[in-house]
């Protein structure tokens, strides 16, 4: 069945086609159909992007040490929150890695929670953009393992510590587990979100009132939830890169 083609999405293939095309052509590949080119979670992740830098943008001028408003206030307790994570999960140098757990975080959060705007969906319904978040993670935290560890050391991680002859059993196991983690959170990411979606969506075509505010209470919270366990993740296997006594 064809994509529902949201009013964003057809704006982009009527007016932005050519440099779609141009763009996908450069690395070698092709749509589908030229014509439409866009998809509704690409699109959907502009957006998201868009408006965070929008709103980033509009509030640093606004920043305020002894009178911060309602929008800083929500910003610094979720920052302060993620903070406290890092250090309890990495250790005292878990701030250092923040940028890209509270990056992930509220991307992650918008894109989960923009869904619940009528006409809109959650682009992380969609396996690519999970998919790009986990990978993400993926090549972070494997970057940050050989900065921090070296070479040598990192390597050692995929032994486990084992005698020589055992070495042939562990590395295969260790290579299986680390590429199992972007898989993992693809589908844990992907699969409740999609779910959460569909529930809210049926709910709203049979009633009109009490049970479709439910659902949708329930969506946030999941939107959250799902947020928090991605940068939560993300935070354990950057913790098990930069561990020495790993």
């Amino acid at each position: 069945m064809p994509e529902h083609e949201l009013w964003l999405t057809a704006l982009f293939n009527n007016y932005l086609s050519g440099p779609a095309n141009a763009a996908l052509s450069l690395v070698g590949m092709h749509a589908e159909n030229p014509a439409k080119p866009w998809a509704n979670f690409v699109t959907m992740e502009i957006l998201v992007v868009a408006i965070l830098m929008i709103v980033a943008a509009s509030l640093r001028p606004k920043l305020s040490v002894d009178q911060p408003g309602r929008l800083q206030h929500t910003f610094e307790v979720l920052y302060g929150f993620l903070r406290g994570q890092s250090e309890e999960v990495i250790g005292h140098h878990g701030p250092h890695f923040l940028r890209l757990f509270a990056t992930l975080f509220f991307f992650i959060l918008s894109c989960n929670l923009i869904g619940i705007i009528p006409t809109f969906e959650s682009p992380t319904m969609f396996v690519p953009v999970t998919l790009g978040c986990a990978l993400v993670t993926f090549g972070y935290y494997h970057y940050m393992g050989l900065k921090e560890q070296g070479a040598g050391n990192y390597l050692k991680h995929f032994t486990g510590g084992v005698p020589l002859l055992l070495m042939p059993l562990m590395v295969p196991i260790e290579i299986i587990s680390h590429l199992a983690r972007p898989l993992s959170l693809t589908i844990r990411l992907f699969a409740n979100m999609f779910a959460g979606e569909q529930v809210t969506v049926v709910f709203l075509m049979l009633t009109y009132l009490i049970a479709p505010v439910i659902f949708m209470g329930l969506h946030v919270f999941v939107a959250f939830l799902q947020a928090y366990i991605f940068a939560l993740l993300t935070m354990v296997y950057v913790q098990s890169a930069v561990s020495h006594d790993h």
